[in-house]
């Protein structure tokens, strides 16, 4: 099925030059002279590399049919990253290589959304905010509140956010997924 390149939306699976990948980032740009152009960003399925790609605000793009499905995260281990799928509870196990971008925020039990093309999974994409529980945090100093003032708390996967001053161990916070930052307490 084919779309003028203006119908672009983040997460759609296209088929360019040959190879097929995903949407990661649309923009749309209008330079002060001639025609409006489309520039996305797009992972290779094949390679899993990122590459920008303009398209002409007229030009066709052809979209591939895709599959979503919601798995439950269960665990790693050498032979790859293990899913359940919560409508037949049959395991899945997936290539290392589909879960390295969200590794860090990924927890036991913790539900996400895997594409999948011709029965291959593609993409693992997490929710935009995921709830995780400090497990250490420095102290805050006192009267150190100037100009909001954060300080480095490491969270139950592993990972490391700059949270404010309040946080302490035990706290649970949501982080968005997108940049890894601090959003609130949970």
């Amino acid at each position: 099925m084919a779309v003028v390149a203006t119908k672009l939306n983040k997460g759609q699976c296209i088929r360019y030059e040959g190879d097929m990948g995903v949407v990661l980032h649309i923009e749309h740009r209008t330079p002060g002279k001639g025609n409006a152009l489309i520039a996305a960003t797009i992972r290779s399925f094949n390679s899993g590399n990122k590459k920008t790609i303009r398209f002409s605000s007229s030009e066709k793009v052809d979209i591939v049919e895709t599959q979503r499905q919601k798995l439950e995260y269960s665990y790693s281990d050498p032979a790859g990253t293990h899913f359940m799928n919560l409508e037949s509870y049959e395991t899945i196990t997936l290539d290392e290589s589909l879960v390295e971008d969200c590794r860090n925020l990924l927890k036991e039990g913790q539900e996400v959304e895997v594409l999948f093309i011709e029965g291959n999974a593609v993409t693992v994409s997490l929710p935009p905010v995921v709830e995780l529980k400090v497990t250490e945090s420095s102290e805050g100093i006192k009267g150190d509140t100037a100009n909001n003032p954060t300080k480095p708390a490491t969270l139950e996967t592993g990972v490391t956010v700059q949270v404010p001053l309040f946080v302490k161990p035990d706290d649970v916070l949501k982080i968005n997924t997108e940049d890894g930052s601090y959003v609130g307490r949970a």
